[in-house]
């Protein structure tokens, strides 16, 4: 008899989600230590600078050095920050060529490499010139996750059984908040956030990277690789066996036969032909709007404004509350989980941006009457808790899971990599210009995230299907619904025309 849940299908999960996990804890890691390593930085640049005595904070923000602070130290730290992303950007696009090569448990395994030399050379920091031994270090540890957030879901996706697809998707998004809000604990001054452990503190992913690699050998391969891709039935079954228990294995190789059969007809789907195939262009145009409304939807601008907040709202140590945020974060991320096979991908995503919207619009107000009424700081801080318990619900998590379930097979691991290549980019724009569009709008800044929130839920609602509790053939024929009155064996004959054309 089938097991929807076995111990080695856990086993599994929780070593995959160990590469999540060190992406939550690089993107917070650099955060809280700034100000100590910026003044360590001057020192080795023979500068004299001493940190500013304003309130804590555990984000950093693109925020205008003051004038005391030289351009080269500038320079220095926003290259520590920017490059974990710019890794992310260049690495995103390999995430097919790594997870076809020679599978997804062999390329996390390689990938571990990256992240234990990205480690060591942070940690021993101090030992040599600390901004470039930590610039590198961020960019290769960038270049690491930009490549696990693709690899991860995609396994997990093609391991998962289709009742609990959802919920176990979203566990990659709960351990990178997970790997978030450990960066933020961690990073306090009386712990390793000061000047003699903040080396440790940037290194220390090295450890969740050696426990992946101890864990990742004893995991089955995605039955999927090895029988669509590789055309290895038997171990396909022993895969299935792994995962399930004993069970008759017939209805899952049916069901892979078929979508072998779709992926022999679409031939080797590049990156190239995905995006210029009218076969894939729905699927392809929902996935790219998925990632853009996670990016897109102000959170990392919520989150550059809420120690600011916090502080104007009398909390005598912001930081804690911006800790805070970061365990609602946490805490709704695993509400997602349960209700995501329940409620359904279309429905939260509809609930989370709407509700955002409407928090951004409280957000909008409480800047604009906070310095006329001081309980308006209250309504500010209320409308961030509510903004990230929305964002969580649906937005956070869903995007990155419900690609590969969007694509069979064949264009699968491009159209994961053109995702991921789009969510990174956009977490780099909105860093590098948020400060400058915040400049200019002022407090009515947050009126952009509720036209751009609204456009959003809009496409939700007309664009994106419910893939909950459906195979991957299933899904795909929703969108060949759309494109009708095409034939389908139409575009299948465009297809293997471009393949030879090829």
């Amino acid at each position: 008899m089938e097991k929807q849940l076995t111990g080695t299908l856990a086993l599994a999960v929780f070593a995959a989600v160990l590469g999540s996990l060190q992406y939550g804890y690089g993107l917070g890691v650099i955060n809280a230590p700034q100000k100590v390593i910026q003044t360590y930085y001057a020192r080795s640049l023979g500068y004299e600078f001493k940190p500013q005595d304003d309130e804590d904070t555990n984000l950093t923000t693109m925020q205008p050095e003051p004038d005391s602070i030289p351009a080269a130290l500038t320079m220095y730290w926003s290259l520590s920050v920017a490059m974990f992303s710019v890794g992310g950007i260049i690495s995103s696009f390999m995430v097919g060529f790594v997870a076809d090569f020679r599978g997804r448990i062999k390329g996390m395994l390689v990938l571990n490499v990256l992240a234990v030399v990205a480690s060591v050379l942070m940690g021993l920091a101090k030992m040599g010139s600390p901004h470039i031994m930590v610039i590198t270090g961020r960019a290769l540890m960038g270049f690491y996750c930009g490549l696990s957030s693709g690899l991860v879901p995609m396994y997990i996706g093609e391991i998962a059984p289709v009742k609990y697809r959802g919920a176990l998707g979203a566990l990659h998004q709960l351990a990178i908040v997970i790997g978030i809000l450990i960066s933020q604990v961690l990073g306090l001054d009386f712990l390793l956030g000061n000047e003699d452990m903040w080396h440790l503190l940037l290194g220390l992913s090295g450890v969740i990277a050696v426990l992946q690699s101890l864990l990742l050998p004893l995991c089955p391969e995605s039955p999927r690789y090895l029988y669509i891709k590789l055309g290895k039935k038997e171990e396909a079954c022993k895969s299935l066996k792994r995962f399930k228990g004993e069970y008759d294995t017939s209805k899952d190789i049916a069901e892979m036969q078929a979508e072998k059969e779709e992926a022999m007809k679409e031939a080797k789907v590049s990156l190239l032909r995905l995006v210029r195939s009218s076969v894939y262009r729905q699927q392809l145009f929902v996935a790219l709007m998925m990632h853009l409304s996670q990016q897109f939807s102000g959170i990392n601008a919520i989150f550059y404004y809420s120690t600011a907040i916090f502080h104007k709202a009398g909390v005598a140590q912001p930081v804690y509350a911006t800790i805070g945020v970061g365990a609602v974060n946490t805490v709704f991320t695993l509400v997602s989980v349960i209700l995501v096979d329940r409620a359904g991908r279309r429905t939260l995503m509809l609930i989370g941006l709407g509700g955002m919207c409407l928090c951004a619009v409280g957000m909008t107000v409480g800047l604009v009457y906070l310095s006329t009424y001081s309980w308006m700081s209250y309504v500010s801080m209320s409308a961030i808790f509510l903004f990230v318990i929305f964002f969580e619900i649906g937005p956070g998590p869903i995007p990155w899971f419900i690609v590969a379930e969007l694509f069979s097979q064949g264009p699968r691991p491009a159209a994961i990599a053109l995702a991921g290549f789009c969510n990174w980019t956009s977490n780099f724009v909105i860093g590098m210009f948020f400060p400058y569009v915040e400049a200019y709008c002022g407090q009515y800044v947050f009126i952009i995230f509720v036209v751009l929130l609204f456009g959003f839920t809009l496409f939700t609602c007309l664009r994106v299907p419910e893939t909950k509790g459906k195979t991957f053939e299933e899904i795909a024929a929703l969108f060949q619904k759309k494109t009708a009155p095409r034939p389908i064996v139409e575009a299948e004959m465009e297809q293997l025309k471009g393949a030879t054309e090829a």
